[in-house]
This record gives structure tokens, sequence and C-alpha cells, in this order.
């Protein structure tokens, strides 16, 4: 080959290259806001005893409580996703996706009952209701300055303990309950 058939021939490697270069997408990357995970701070003395709590609530139908790192955050209203919270699951063998349960921290009675009131009534609303498939069961329970929150969809249920979760935190402090 003649050097200028060479220098041509590089010069449109090179064109090509970085056309195709300019060209390329990325590959899209998922981004998990920092909002959406569990907290990294130590939790409360007054998260530990709503823990305690469910685990004895739990017990009573035979289901184990474990701290959780996954990325959950259910429908919230605004009182409820700001708060600090900690996520727990409930082992679940045939449905180990489910069974998620999170404590949100207020800095009293009042501010937790004002804070699952308005979670109770932004359920029941058009954007409450939207975020979830419909049949979704929501239990919303105060204990003391905590909110405790779970939801599940019966239908689609594949564990038969599932039930005994909605059934043991109904039994937990002031209920909230959501019409369906």
């Amino acid at each position: 080959m003649r050097p200028r058939g060479a220098a041509i021939l590089g010069v449109f490697v090179l064109t090509s290259v970085v056309s195709a270069a300019g060209c390329a997408t990325a590959a899209p990357v998922a981004t998990v806001p920092a909002a959406t995970v569990a907290p990294t701070r130590t939790v409360t003395p007054t998260v530990n005893q709503t823990r305690a709590a469910l685990v004895a609530a739990l017990g009573s139908h035979n289901l184990i409580l474990t701290d959780s790192q996954a990325p959950i955050r259910p429908a919230e209203a605004p009182l409820l996703a700001g708060a600090p919270r900690a996520v727990y699951q409930v082992t679940l063998p045939k449905d180990p996706d489910k069974g998620f349960i999170v404590v949100y921290e207020f800095p009293d009675t009042a501010g937790a009952a004002t804070a699952a009131a308005e979670e109770q009534a932004y359920l029941a609303t058009g954007p409450g209701r939207v975020q979830t498939p419909q049949g979704t069961v929501s239990v919303i329970r105060q204990v003391g300055s905590t909110v405790v929150f779970y939801q599940w969809l019966p239908g689609a249920s594949k564990d038969p303990a599932a039930p005994g979760i909605q059934d043991s935190l109904e039994s937990l402090s002031i209920g909230f309950p959501v019409a369906n």
C-alpha cells in the first residue's frame, strides 16, 4: 500500500471510531435516592421498644422479624416521608421479597398521632391510591411516639403465613384503619 493510501485509511479508521463513539449511548444507570434506604443512623431506644413490641406481637403467630437494609419506600404522606425510620422484614420463606414493616419516629405521641392520621387520609386520596395496587391492605399503628406502617396485597401473597403479619400488627396500640 502506498503511504498516501495508508494515511487515508488511517484517517478513515480514526473518523469511524470517533463517529461511532459519538453515536453510542451509555447504558442507563439505575440510581436509588438516598432517602429510599433504611437510615444509617443508630436506632433510638424508642424505636427499639417498638421493635420489641413487634417481635412479641409477631411471635404470637410464629413469625420472625429481622432488620432490613432493603430500599423500601411505601406510599407516604409528607410527615412520614420526612421522619427518621427503621425498616424491618418478617421472614416469609415462600415470599422472600415481601413482609416489610417500616417504623417512623416522632418527637412525641402527638406528632406520631398527627402523622398516622395524615397517612390514613393520604392513602384514601387519589395520589395515595395510585401508588399501590388495587386491593392493597394498609396497616397503620401508633405505638407511643412511633408509627408502624405495613402494606400487603392478599390476592398476590404466596406465603400462607402472610395474613398473620396483619393480624399481629392489628393487636398493637392505636390503629388508623384505611378503607380499601
